[in-house]
């Protein structure tokens, strides 16, 4: 069974439901698939036990001794990613225009290292997480990646449970991330912004046909916008599987690098508890 918590914008608490979800589920395998920003780690405080490099897209490279610096690749490169006859491999796009035009064929392409992925050791059980490089694409299939590692892992552990920490959006990490889910729990804050992307990855769950329900974090900074998401899930059909208030001991706790429910026992803690006792009937369901 896969849970993959999600949410149309960063910042809504997604990590931090999901790290106290590490700390009360008894046993499961943990999935960062937030690769472009990850920080489900800073909670975990996981131990490395496997590191693997993920190889995505080409750069070009520009041969020295063949080169006669006629200067063409430089003119003809919209990413102006050459300067001094050399590729800059942060701007480069990978897409082989300059390796087609150079007349003495001195430019090839070569494979680009886009990041790694990690499998590692915590006190709440296995964490597969992953970190894309700087200006990489392809961070959908580095999710991917994440969770294929993810399903092999907990096969090899018998582990019939994965939570994944999804990233913000609606674009192709996102997708990935749901894909194959059993449920998604979609964490929002009633704020404009907040609505707004929650009908956005609301569209998404639709149309892969995911079975999706809705958290409300933060859910006293505006209480008329609380009431608009929940009868906007109401007239959807989408159940609100919790209401959590304000509390600076999720900020504290993140300060401290732990869960929120290792950290204080009080309402916060209660409703987080309240709410995988929910998200697990609805799994078993």
């Amino acid at each position: 069974m896969i849970i993959s918590v999600a949410g149309g914008k960063g910042g809504t608490g997604k990590t931090s439901i999901v790290g106290s979800f590490a700390a009360i589920a008894k046993s499961k395998v943990l999935a960062d698939c937030d690769v472009d920003a990850a920080d489900l780690h800073l909670l975990l405080q996981p131990t490395v036990r496997e590191e693997r490099q993920f190889w995505s897209g080409q750069v070009a490279v520009i041969d020295g001794e063949k080169c006669t610096q006629c200067g063409l690749c430089r003119e003809l490169c919209r990413f102006k990613a050459i300067e001094g006859f050399r590729v800059d491999a942060v701007s480069c796009e990978g897409c082989g225009f300059c390796s087609h035009v150079c007349p003495i064929e001195a430019i090839t392409m070569k494979e680009n290292l886009a990041g790694r992925r990690f499998i590692s050791d915590t006190i709440y059980g296995t964490l597969v997480h992953a970190r894309l490089g700087i200006a990489q694409e392809n961070s959908g299939k580095l999710v991917a990646a994440v969770r294929q590692q993810a399903r092999q892992v907990a096969e090899e552990q018998g582990v019939s449970l994965i939570i994944s920490d999804g990233p913000p959006g609606i674009g192709c990490p996102v997708i990935s991330s749901l894909s194959g889910a059993n449920l998604a729990l979609l964490v929002t804050e009633p704020t404009l912004s907040g609505i707004h992307d929650l009908e956005r990855v609301l569209g998404v769950c639709r149309h892969f046909d995911i079975r999706a329900v809705v958290c409300i974090n933060k859910c006293d900074i505006n209480e008329d916008n609380a009431r608009r998401i929940e009868n906007y899930c109401c007239q959807s059909g989408v159940e609100v599987a919790a209401k959590i208030p304000f509390d600076n001991a999720v900020t504290e706790a993140m300060i401290k690098g732990v869960p929120v429910v290792e950290y204080a026992r009080n309402g916060v803690s209660y409703q987080i508890e309240t709410l995988w006792g929910l998200v697990s009937k609805s799994l078993a369901g």
